[in-house]
C-alpha cells in the first residue's frame, strides 16, 4: 500500500496523509543518525510533508531538517515551520509584530539552507499585535517568495474568522492550514474548527495523533515504561498515562488486530477518516516507526468500526486539555 496524497485546505498543494515533524525528536533527545534515518525513510516511501519550528530544540531541528532534505530535489517535499515562540531574551524575540515574523522567517531559511518555505505558519495566536500587522508581515514574504502558504496552529474558529474576514478585505493571501491537536483522546477540533475548515476551505495538519505514544500501544502500565521512551524522559507526560486510557487502548488494540493492523495504525485511520484532515503529523524516533505508521494511508475503516471505536473511547467534541 502506497502514501496517499490530499489538497491542503482549499489550495492545489499535494501533501502526504502521513507527515513527519520533528517536535521533541530531531536536534533534541533522539540520536541524529536515528532523526537522519527517520527523514530519509520517510521520503522513500513516499512521505513529502515535513513539520518543523524556529523554537523546537532551539533552532537546531531546523539545521537537522534542512540538511538532510538538501540531498532531494526542493521542489519535490513540502516543508513547513513556525514563528510565535520565545527565541531570546529581547523584548521583540517572541510574537507576531512584523519585526519578528520578518526576522525569524530569514533566521529559519538560513538555518534551514534554503530560499523559501512551503508553509509558514503562526505557532499560537497573538493577543498583543494587530492581526492586521501580522497578516501582512505574512503577505510580503509570500510577496518575497520566501513563503509559499500561510498556516496558523491552535487558534480558535474565532481568530480564524477575523484572520480570513481581514485577508478577503484587503486581498490578501488566505490561510489554507490549522495546525491542531486531535487524536482518540482529544477531540475539540470536531465540533467547531474542522466544520469551519470545511465550510472556509482550511485544511487540519493534526499533531500528537498517537497522543505522543499511548495510542502506539507501548505503553501497559504507567509504573512501568520503557527506558527509551518519551514517558521515562518527562514526568508530566508519564503522569498523563491513566489506568483509564490504557484500559481502552487495549480494547482498541482488539479492533485493531481484527483488521490485521496495529493500534497506531486504526488510530491514524479514524483521524483520516475526516475529509478536512489533509495530513496527520507524526514524530518518530526510528525509522521502523515510520514505515510502521505510513501503512496507516489508504485504510478505510467501515461504519461499524467507527462504531465499535466511539463505544470504546466514550468521549466527545469536547477539551481534554491538560490530559493529552
Amino acid at each position: 500500500m502506497s502514501v496517499q496524497y490530499r489538497n491542503l485546505g482549499a489550495s492545489g498543494l499535494k501533501v502526504s496523509e502521513i507527515s513527519l515533524g520533528s517536535w521533541l525528536t530531531y536536534g533534541g533527545y533522539v540520536e541524529r543518525e536515528n532523526a537522519v534515518k527517520s527523514i530519509q525513510t520517510a521520503y522513500d516511501l513516499g512521505i513529502n510533508f515535513f513539520d518543523t519550528a524556529n523554537v523546537y530544540a532551539k533552532g537546531e531541528a531546523e539545521k537537522l531538517v534542512g540538511e538532510t532534505l538538501r540531498e532531494y530535489p526542493r521542489e519535490s517535499y513540502v516543508l513547513a515551520t513556525k514563528v510565535y515562540g520565545k527565541i531570546g531574551d529581547g523584548p521583540n524575540d517572541r510574537g507576531l509584530s512584523r519585526k519578528h515574523v520578518i526576522e525569524s522567517a530569514n533566521a529559519s531559511l538560513k538555518r534551514l539552507g534554503l530560499e523559501y518555505v512551503d508553509v509558514f505558519y503562526s505557532h499560537r495566536f497573538d493577543h498583543e499585535t494587530p492581526l492586521e500587522e501580522t497578516l501582512r508581515a505574512f503577505e510580503d514574504l509570500i510577496r518575497q517568495g520566501k513563503v509559499h502558504y500561510v498556516g496558523v496552529s491552535e487558534w480558535t474558529a474565532a481568530q480564524i474568522t477575523e484572520a480570513l474576514a481581514i485577508a478577503d478585505k484587503y486581498l490578501l493571501d488566505r490561510i489554507v492550514v490549522n495546525q491542531p491537536i486531535y487524536h482518540l483522546f482529544e477531540r475539540y477540533i470536531e465540533k467547531e474548527i474542522i466544520p469551519h475548515g470545511s465550510k472556509k476551505g482550511f485544511g487540519q495538519v493534526v499533531f500528537s495523533p498517537l497522543a505522543q505514544g499511548l495510542l502506539t500501544g507501548k505503553y501497559t502500565s504507567n509504573h512501568q515504561v520503557p527506558d527509551e521512551s518519551r514517558a521515562a524522559k518527562q514526568e508530566n507526560f508519564k503522569n498523563r498515562i491513566t489506568e483509564e486510557k490504557l484500559a481502552k487502548v487495549e480494547l482498541l488494540k482488539e479492533i485493531a488486530s481484527e483488521l490485521d493492523l496495529t493500534v497506531g495504525q486504526l488510530s491514524l485511520a479514524w483521524i483520516l477518516r475526516q475529509p478536512n484532515v489533509s495530513s496527520a503529523l507524526i514524530g518518530a524516533s526510528r525509522p521502523e516507526q515510520v514505515e510502521e505508521n505510513v501503512k496507516a494511508s489508504g485504510v478505510v475503516l467501515d461504519n461499524q468500526t467507527i462504531e465499535r471505536i466511539a463505544a470504546v473511547i466514550d468521549n466527545g467534541p469536547v477539551s481534554t486539555r491538560g490530559s493529552f
